[in-house]
């Protein structure tokens, strides 16, 4: 009987030992505790050490600060133009307020799913599938306000939502992916008739300044053979006037040496006291080699007359001489 009285004795103390160190509760860094007393809510425990009043306070729940990522399922949604596409969402949420968290919803997670789905129901339903697929940044937006005011009566600020996949039917992948063929097809067909284009108007620009290239050429050369044949004219008028000035001033000088010699021969003449018979001696000479010339009359004067005749008559007594003999 005393044995078991102590095993009893045993058990008690065991078991106050266990409620006594399970008094003193740490609550880590980023978590909130909300405590009871006797089933209402008495406080928000934050980071540090604690100690829990056995049987009359609890932990009513055990809250995480931390931003938190749920993927939802894929949501069926009609668009404007009755096309049903298959979306689906990524929430980013943080826990603001632990008490509300608690005792503002019974599923948090459900209930957000449940509102991001209707939202995103309503949201698409007033635009149309080319609108859906590239205004991915407006629905985001939208969705996100909304979801931020509606949770924010559950302690619940959402901070992102993203659309994760649009997913429209077969029959529409199928005609997006043959337009965007055809669109490619067509930039294609535009960037090589914009590369001809400018292929053959370089290549006209080039024709045109190679043509030009040649006129200029040709242009300086003709310039060039003109300056050589002015140069030339000029270098052939210059030795012409150089020759005649040369042939002038010889001329000039056998004139003037003829005239010299000339009066010279008049100066020793007339020193020499010549009778009349040499100097009509010296006129006939003179007349002879006038009538050589190209003149067409000759005035022959008296004095000439006479030597002439007598010339004849010497020409003639010599001619019965030979005759005779």
């Amino acid at each position: 009987m005393e044995g078991f009285l102590g095993f009893i004795i045993l058990g008690v103390i065991i078991f106050l030992i266990i409620v006594f160190i399970r008094c003193f509760r740490i609550v880590p860094q980023a978590h909130v505790y909300v405590i009871e007393r006797l089933g209402s809510f008495k406080c928000e425990w934050q980071t540090g050490l604690h100690i829990l009043i056995p049987f009359f306070e609890r932990i009513a729940g055990k809250v995480s600060l931390k931003e938190k990522v749920v993927d939802f399922k894929p949501q069926p949604v009609i668009t404007k133009d009755n096309v049903t596409m298959q979306i689906d969402t990524v929430v980013f949420y943080q826990v603001t307020n632990a008490k509300q968290y608690i005792y503002g919803v019974e599923r948090p997670l459900a209930a957000i799913e449940n509102l991001s789905a209707t939202t995103l129901r309503n949201i698409i339903g007033e635009m149309e599938l080319d609108s859906t697929l590239t205004s991915r940044d407006i629905i985001n937006t939208k969705i996100t306000s909304i979801l931020d005011q509606a949770t924010d009566r559950w302690g619940i600020k959402v901070n992102r939502v993203e659309l994760k996949n649009i997913l429209p039917p077969r029959e529409i992948q199928d005609a997006m992916e043959k337009q965007m063929k055809a669109e490619r097809e067509r930039r294609e067909k535009i960037l090589q008739a914009e590369g001809d284009k400018k292929s053959q108007i370089l290549v006209a620009e080039g024709e045109k300044e190679s043509q030009i290239l040649r006129a200029q050429a040709k242009k300086e050369s003709q310039i060039l053979e003109a300056e050589a044949e002015k140069q030339a004219m000029i270098l052939r008028a210059d030795a012409v006037k150089e020759q005649k000035i040369l042939e002038a001033t010889g001329e000039a000088q056998a004139i003037e040496l003829v005239q010299q010699a000339l009066a010279e021969s008049l100066v020793k003449l007339s020193d020499a006291n010549p009778s009349d018979k040499v100097i009509q001696l010296k006129s006939l000479e003179a007349f002879a080699k006038a009538a050589d010339g190209k003149a067409t009359k000759i005035i022959i004067p008296s004095e000439i007359q006479g030597m002439a005749g007598l010339a004849a008559g010497l020409k003639g007594i010599i001619e019965n001489d030979s005759l005779k003999s």
